[in-house]
């Protein structure tokens, strides 16, 4: 099954990487997402991370360097080349996130959404990708997503009403990655636990 990402004339795999790499040249912090990620993993014991919608594998790799143990899963074949490339020590799985088959077998302390992946799906697919997570969330475990609020896209009321049929309750939700407080706006990430 493709989806919205795959049907995009985005860049994929180094072209993509290059947009991260002048970024981390000019002295950026490219790293929010695995900074958050570690941080809650510290807060709540855990030490394992499912990364969906993985890409080249900017975060998965960043977090594996913090000793955190990582898969990747992607449906971009192009994608996860790239990220095999540059971490082949790491487990990467080539997976349509709403189907359970694809994704690998075991739990996670924490499951990451990162780089608008909610809003790349298949329309429609979003509850049974959002279960399907929480399946593989460890009991307290915390789902964590990051993506652009556009208009005629998914909205944060749509997400929450999705994660909590999925059984998951609120945590904490902001307008970036380090933890700027969510007042609106275009961009939110949101944890929420099994």
């Amino acid at each position: 099954m493709t989806n919205r990402w795959q049907r995009t004339d985005m860049p994929r795999g180094e072209e993509y990487d290059a947009r991260w790499n002048t970024l981390a040249e000019a002295g950026e912090n490219i790293h929010g997402e695995a900074d958050l990620v570690e941080s809650l993993l510290a807060e709540s014991g855990g030490t394992s991370v499912l990364d969906a919608g993985c890409g080249t594998g900017r975060v998965a790799i960043e977090l594996a360097k913090r000793s955190v143990r990582v898969i990747g899963v992607d449906a971009d074949a192009g994608m996860l080349g790239t990220a095999r490339t540059k971490a082949p020590e790491i487990d990467w799985y080539e997976a349509d996130l709403s189907d359970p088959t694809g994704i690998p077998n075991g739990t996670f302390d924490l499951i990451l959404l990162a780089g608008n992946v909610m809003i790349f799906l298949e329309p429609g697919t979003e509850d049974r990708v959002l279960a399907n997570m929480a399946s593989r969330l460890t009991e307290g475990g915390l789902l964590v997503a990051g993506f652009s609020l556009r208009p005629g896209q998914l909205t944060c009321d749509r997400y929450d009403e999705l994660t909590e049929a999925a059984g998951l309750a609120p945590v904490a939700r902001w307008a970036t990655w380090d933890r700027i407080p969510y007042t609106g706006g275009d961009y939110a990430v949101t944890v929420v636990r099994r």
